[in-house]
């Protein structure tokens, strides 16, 4: 399939390469694989229309786009490094693909474009979590959907006291994850309707798979929520 890649002028450049080089050997590991593989699948296989992916890292999930349900991809990260592997994987998309080297909290496309946004392991690293899904809003068309598979806050109480502790070396060592979020509350916060979460697995690394939507025309975006 075709496929482009973009920067845009004056960015900040954010590169790690060491850590991209761990986080892919570590994801190509079959153990792991065979974890995250189908909860990617599960995830991406929401996405229609013309759609975004946030955060693509380097391109794990470009293979799991359904040419059948998806007209055109745009995918975007902001880390040069990760973007270097991304580029490699681009032959692998299934679907027409533009990459462009950007943050979710600065997506650079028009109000009201996508038809669905997918993003997976990413609101765990953003510094601005709420921001970014401020920009998803805007950029989602109204009944667009959101999906969403993240790391987030342990429902135990000792074991959110234990992710608490630990996330000044997550932080360091995990390319920013703070995996003790509550992302499901800031979905809603930022204005979208959840119509399904489940946790996967438990303990100190519950994973959730989250879809929403973007409320039709008519349903206003909450103050909190606009975009400033």
């Amino acid at each position: 399939m075709g496929a482009t890649v973009s920067h845009l002028p004056g960015e900040k450049v954010i590169s790690h390469p060491r850590f991209a080089t761990f986080y892919m050997w570590m994801t190509d590991r079959p153990l792991v694989r065979r974890t995250e593989d189908p909860l990617r699948r599960e995830t991406v296989g929401q996405a229609h229309g013309i759609v975004l992916e946030v955060g693509a890292g380097g391109g794990q999930n470009l293979p799991f786009y359904d040419v059948r349900r998806v007209v055109r991809l745009e995918v975007t990260e902001p880390d040069e490094a990760m973007l270097v592997v991304a580029r490699r994987r681009l032959p692998q998309a299934p679907v027409p693909t533009a990459v462009t080297k950007a943050a979710v909290a600065a997506l650079p496309f028009p109000d009201v474009h996508f038809d669905s946004v997918v993003a997976t392991l990413v609101f765990c690293s953003v510094d601005e979590p709420e921001r970014g899904l401020r920009e998803i809003w805007r950029v989602l068309k109204p009944g667009g959907s959101l999906a969403l598979l993240e790391h987030v806050r342990a429902q135990g109480k000792i074991a959110a006291l234990v992710q608490g502790a630990v996330v000044p070396v997550t932080t360091h060592v995990s390319g920013n994850c703070h995996w003790n979020r509550d992302t499901e509350a800031t979905v809603l916060s930022a204005g979208f309707r959840v119509t399904r979460a489940r946790l996967v697995r438990g303990g100190l690394q519950p994973v959730l798979c989250l879809s929403a939507i973007r409320p039709a025309t008519g349903e206003a975006m909450p103050s909190a929520a606009r975009t400033v």
